[in-house]
């Protein structure tokens, strides 16, 4: 956890930052004075030096050299206070205060032993930062029903509580406090790969109050640390907790806790052991850091540490029923059973006693059976039960009802059972809330329809928020889908019909009330949708226009003023004072950061509006760009559109220190806004827009087919299976050879989709980037069918010519297999007799990354991938090429450009070398960040190269020039 939120804001507070971090988990001053450790040293360094390095994604981020050093003296301190060393090897004056209530009761422990770090009523209060996806948002529900599922722990929605934790991403990775802190929020760090299910229920365990389970006390009894296995400088996320420091609660040791490390966690090498299991008594030893699902013992404990009563559980299904110990043959004295029923936000609990047999006394003081209307004790009462008489039906107001049991009488009766049921939909009068798909955030049942009507204060209306969206999809959403009209029924004017994957725009109603309907069939199911309902009003509609001075912009939720061009907002946000930024008509000229060439001021808003003619395009090209921010873009940042008002199409957010591409605008006019906040300022940029007539736009050019604007001037193309005329403006159907140079493309049987002509030969020349193999998958094939394709086929070679090896001679009517050259070459012909026809074929040719690559001594180049030098690498890749040479020769590379994601490990994209035909030969080096590597030779005839890329930062990529050369002098060179 890196900073606590304010609940307005979602800043940093600096004055709740914590002091230091061990592992994944954040320590305050509090934690540290349970350490011993005076305050004479400055623990309150910086906790943001770098981000935090991933290790297996087992969402435990590592911490700076410094602080690691801190915790070796930790150590250090205990060893003293125990007798092991000598005070005066230490040679920092630390008092050693050893108190003597941590000297007592020395029990095995692993839950915080703070009662005051414990959640009071289990209840837990959260709030999910505003950076995170739909599908994160509901991953993050899911892992906190898993906790709820198997435990009396509630998460709740924060309303108005001062203790809550915040989902959000910190510098340090995954990471939270253990146990409740107080006094406002505090942090669970969800950061980069760590947003997984079993990594959010492992920090959730911190949040509850677990410590991991490896540093237990009693932890040698059980696992073996093998210190020359760790990184170095992680070597204090394997200290041992003190006896007083935490409480295991008399549970056993628990290898299969979803809190235990693995046993290769911050390991030198992935099959190195950092920590060791014993073995059990058959010799068998356990498995270690699992990240699926809480343990048996992580469930025995939190239900100790929550103290949840023995009888009783949590129940999230649809529908289910209860009933009392023992029922229907009587229940047993000083009984205590709590049922906590939990469905869908937007769906309400129907409870209905089917059998009531308990003893019966005045206000039900001894046997009876308590309905509350919420999540927890507190919650308002529907009813206290006891006697013979079964109660009415109850009916929750929300997605939560209490049910408590208690007996302490020896009177013998059947006891109670109880059905519930969870009903979708219905009037809902509050002017805020939430409403979800049934069952969200996993998938929706089928034949469900569920409406609600939504009303709001008077003089109010209604808005709706999307939070996340998953309905299957339809051109119609003829199927699944969620109906939302603008008032009160079914015949309201329709405001849209909803389906698919993308969350909806924000949507307000002209009343003070909202119909929504949603519909699921009886075949695909998906996760639904999650949205937040609340009271909204237009404060732009009232005669001060919210005091604005120019301009108010009414959003769904607030409003914002904002300024003419040429104006920005003054510092009370309503004034408007004259600013950078302007209308420009000029067809060309400079744009600059205010203060140029020095750092920009803070606070500023400067917007550009470039207007051209009619019919010219605009184009924006950087030549400096310094910006603070990565590629989140919170803080400082410019915004390029096409259109002059802000919701016109959107080019892109820029920040960081990466030059933009050239932007060119769709329409004749382009937007650009640039805005810092009141912290850190950089030197800013340096534009040149440039207009340019798109003689495209008129006529298309005068283009039969496709006209491409460019600068200056204009040209026309011609869609496959044609070429371009000699009057370059007209199609006509191409010669049956073509040679293509595109990364992708289609290929087609000449006259498709009609029957291919007779006596016809078509060759198709096919080349891509070097280093990287051509792949030809069919999506139809209907030719002539013979046993060995001897009248029309189409063939298929490894090379530039028909005289390159064959790869296949196809005919008939079943769809080939892909086919896959070894080399950047394919030669593609097909041959039809003077005979029958057929409908053809439609392939789509594709570049596949990686193979096997022959160096030779004349150099040879290879590229990260196909698009090298146009756009940056795909994500999630995973590419591997093995070079070799003749025997008897090694092999030389030289990068050169090498731009990769940076990260202090090479944890997210790198690029890797091994001396050898696999990833077990000698490593060469792991590269990442800019600047090309240094020359590297081989000792052997084989490197390997593999690339990876994660699904996030993508960058230029590599180009390696390699050869083979004989015996260097200079072996085994890396940066």
């Amino acid at each position: 956890m890196a900073d606590s939120l304010t609940p307005a804001e979602g800043k940093p507070d600096s004055s709740s930052q914590p002091a230091v971090f061990w592992g994944d988990i954040a320590l305050d001053d509090e934690d540290l004075n349970i350490f011993q450790i005076d305050r004479t040293i400055d623990l309150t360094q910086n906790p943001f030096g770098r981000a935090g390095h991933t290790t297996g994604g087992l969402g435990d981020h590592g911490v700076s050299k410094k602080r690691g050093a801190l915790y070796q003296l930790i150590d250090r301190i205990r060893r003293i206070g125990s007798g092991l060393e000598q005070n005066n090897t230490v040679k920092a004056k630390i008092p050693l205060k050893f108190s003597g209530q941590y000297e007592k009761n020395r029990v095995p422990r692993a839950a915080t032993s703070r009662t005051e770090r414990v959640w009071p009523g289990g209840v837990i209060p959260y709030v999910i930062g505003g950076n995170f996806t739909g599908s994160q948002r509901a991953m993050f529900k899911q892992a906190m029903r898993h906790w709820e599922k198997h435990t009396c722990v509630t998460f709740i929605e924060r309303s108005d509580e001062e203790s809550y934790i915040v989902f959000t991403y910190r510098p340090c990775g995954c990471c939270s406090y253990v146990g409740r802190r107080g006094n406002g929020p505090q942090a669970i760090s969800i950061g980069k790969n760590c947003d997984k299910f079993g990594i959010v229920v492992h920090e959730l365990g911190h949040v509850i109050g677990f410590w991991h389970e490896h540093t237990r006390p009693d932890r040698d009894n059980h696992v073996t640390i093998i210190r020359e296995n760790i990184q170095p400088g992680q070597e204090y996320n394997f200290l041992k907790m003190e006896p007083g420091e935490v409480n295991s609660l008399g549970e056993r040791y628990d290898f299969d806790s979803i809190m235990h490390y693995a046993r290769n966690t911050f390991s030198r090498g992935m099959f190195l052991d950092t920590i060791l299991p014993s073995r059990d008594d058959n010799g068998i030893r356990p498995a270690i850091g699992q990240r699926t699902r809480l343990s048996k013992g992580d469930i025995a404990q939190a239900r100790k540490l929550y103290r949840c009563p023995a009888c009783g559980e949590t129940l999230q299904e649809s529908s289910g029923n209860l009933s009392s110990p023992g029922f229907p043959n009587g229940y047993p004295s000083y009984t205590h059973c709590i049922w906590r029923v939990s469905v869908t936000p937007g769906e309400k609990i129907v409870l209905n006693f089917t059998t009531m047999d308990l003893y019966k006394s005045s206000l039900c003081w001894y046997d009876y059976i308590e309905v509350r209307d919420g999540y927890w004790r507190k919650s308002p009462l529907l009813g206290r039960f006891c006697g013979d008489k079964v109660p009415e039906v109850l009916t929750s107001t929300d997605s939560r009802m209490w049910v408590e049991f208690r007996s302490s009488s020896n009177w013998v009766g059947k006891g109670f059972a109880a059905v519930y049921e969870a009903i979708c939909g219905g009037e809902i009068r509050k002017n805020e809330g939430q409403i979800q798909s049934p069952n969200y955030p996993d998938d929706y049942r089928p034949m469900k329809e569920c409406v609600w009507k939504i009303a709001v204060s008077e003089g109010y209306h209604v808005g709706l928020n999307f939070q996340a969206f998953e309905i299957e999809r339809h051109d119609n959403c003829a199927y699944d889908y969620l109906e939302v009209r603008d008032g009160t029924s079914e015949n309201s004017p329709l405001i849209g019909r909803f389906c698919g994957y993308d969350k909806p725009e924000d949507i307000r109603s002209t009343s003070n009330t909202l119909w929504m309907k949603f519909v699921s069939d009886g075949t695909v199911n998906k996760a639904g949708f999650a949205a937040n309902f609340f009271k909204e009003e237009d404060e732009c509609a009232k005669p001060d226009r919210g005091g604005c001075e120019q301009r108010c912009l009414n959003t769904l939720g607030s409003y914002q003023c904002a300024c003419e061009p040429g104006y920005e907002l003054g510092a009370d946000r309503r004034s408007c004072e004259a600013a950078c930024g302007g209308l420009l008509t000029k067809l060309n000229g400079t744009i600059t950061t205010p203060g140029w060439p020095k750092e920009y001021p803070p606070n500023k808003n400067c917007v550009w509006q470039v207007v051209a003619p009619i019919q010219y395009r605009i184009s924006v090209k950087f030549e400096f760009f310094e910006l603070e921010g990565n590629e989140v873009c919170k803080y400082d940042f410019v915004e390029i559109w096409s259109g002059l008002a802000s919701e016109s199409k959107l080019h892109g957010k820029f920040c960081g220190a990466e030059v933009p591409d050239v932007i060119t605008s769709q329409f004749n006019n382009m937007r650009i806004e640039f805005k810092s906040d009141n912290t850190v300022s950089k030197k800013g940029f340096k534009a040149h827009f440039f207009s340019d007539k798109d003689e495209c736009s008129k006529d298309n050019g005068g283009c039969q087919h496709e006209c491409v604007n460019t600068m200056g001037s204009y040209m026309c193309q011609c869609r496959n299976g044609f070429v371009l005329h000699e009057n370059k403006h007209d199609c006509k159907e191409a010669e049956c050879e073509q040679k293509i140079h595109s990364p992708s493309g289609l290929i087609t049987s000449p006259n498709w989709p009609d029957k291919y002509p007779s006596r016809k030969e078509c060759t198709w020349e096919i080349s891509t980037i070097p280093g990287h193999r051509i792949k030809l998958v069919f999506s139809e094939f209907e030719v002539e069918q013979h046993q060995e394709c001897a009248y029309d086929h189409l063939e298929v070679f490894d090379g530039q010519t028909e005289k390159s090896p064959i790869l296949g001679r196809l005919c008939g009517n079943k769809i080939p297999d892909p086919v896959v050259a070894t080399g950047n070459q394919m030669f593609v012909r097909f041959i039809s007799d003077a005979s029958v026809q057929r409908k053809g074929f439609q392939a789509t040719h594709s570049t596949e990354c990686g193979g096997r690559l022959k160096a030779e001594p004349k150099p040879k180049d290879l590229y990260s991938h196909a698009q090298f030098g146009d756009n940056n690498y795909p994500g999630q890749l995973d590419c591997e090429w093995l070079l070799v040479s003749e025997q008897g020769s090694r092999l030389e590379l030289s990068f050169q450009t090498f731009e990769v994601e940076e990260e202090a490990d090479c944890g997210y994209d790198y690029v890797e070398l091994f001396d050898g035909v696999d990833s077990a030969a000698v490593e060469l080096g792991r590269f990442c960040g800019s600047g090309p590597p240094e020359e590297i030779y081989s000792v052997g005839d084989a490197v390997l190269i593999h690339f990876h890329t994660d699904d996030t930062i993508n960058k230029k990529g590599f180009y390696i020039r390699y050869k083979s050369i004989k015996y260097p002098e200079t072996m085994h060179t890396k940066k």
